[in-house]
């Protein structure tokens, strides 16, 4: 009895340990959440403009055509998939990861992972993917020119950005988005007596509207990473909170389990003692 006593004092002390780690955790993810927060809220403006501008070029021009509105003519998809660089996150990386085999399924495509658990996944799986390290607001606007490079070359004829959303505290929904061809500014059925476009691009419109499109790509691949980061900290902190919970109501149960075997083992001493006593 007092074997099985201690072995459940080490435990439960193991437990409160693990306990003060999953608070520490939980705090941390906490703090680190409303920045990331404020940063994905800060990097919307910026992608809505770059779009607004390039549905202004698309829509006010009548022969307007671009290499980047039309479809690549090989088959082959690129998948930018943004993952977390940590675990004890839920199942953050494993919905995203499944949302992307589902995306994937029976297509011949090339992926390029974004962070430590994207990177591990498709190399366990022996997907054809180029490794990117941690990015930069620089490096975003690295990958989005060679995208468009790989696009125009004819390396693939379709991109699409793989990222979790962030949509609150307790909600995060992975899904993906197109980037590769923009097929919504093809300019196609344009109603030619409605367009008067009084702004004059140089050389023309179509060289300004290429120009900005690595622009835009790059904010909606910062603008994923942003939301990303978000709900990854949001879901470990979920998940945190949840093992905080589930750790406090084993050291009840345990404490409970305690204190039935130390009152039986006093009331067994205590029967010992008054039956030797009665013997004497």
């Amino acid at each position: 009895m007092a074997a099985n006593m201690k072995a459940v004092k080490l435990r439960m002390k193991s437990i409160q340990s693990t306990m003060q780690i999953t608070k520490a955790m939980e705090l941390v993810a906490s703090s680190k959440l409303r920045r990331a927060k404020e940063r994905a809220d800060a990097s919307r403006p910026y992608f809505h403009t770059l779009r607004d501008t390039l549905t202004d070029i698309a829509a006010g021009n009548t022969d307007f055509s671009s290499v980047y509105t039309r479809s690549g003519k090989s088959g082959r998809w690129c998948y930018v998939v943004v993952a977390g660089d940590r675990g004890l996150a839920g199942g953050y990386n494993a919905n995203l990861f499944k949302e992307m085999e589902a995306q994937m399924a029976g297509k011949d495509c090339i992926v390029l992972p974004i962070g430590k658990k994207a990177v591990e996944y498709y190399k366990r799986r022996k997907v054809e993917f180029a490794e990117v390290g941690d990015l930069s607001v620089s490096d975003c606007f690295t990958i989005a020119k060679l995208l468009c490079k790989g696009f125009k070359s004819g390396d693939f004829g379709h991109a699409a950005l793989g990222y979790t959303n962030f949509i609150s505290m307790l909600s995060q929904r992975p899904g993906v988005s197109g980037m590769l061809p923009l097929e919504d500014f093809s300019g196609e059925e344009k109603d030619v007596k409605k367009i008067r476009s009084l702004i004059l691009y140089e050389p023309d419109a179509e060289t300004v509207f290429d120009s900005i499109v690595p622009e835009y790509l790059a904010g909606l691949l910062y603008g994923a990473m942003c939301e990303s980061v978000a709900s990854e900290l949001a879901a470990r902190r979920t998940a945190m909170v949840a093992a905080t919970k589930n750790a406090g109501e084993m050291i009840e149960q345990l404490s409970l389990y305690y204190n039935r075997a130390r009152q039986a083992s006093i009331t067994q001493e205590i029967t010992e003692i008054v039956a030797g006593a009665e013997g004497l």
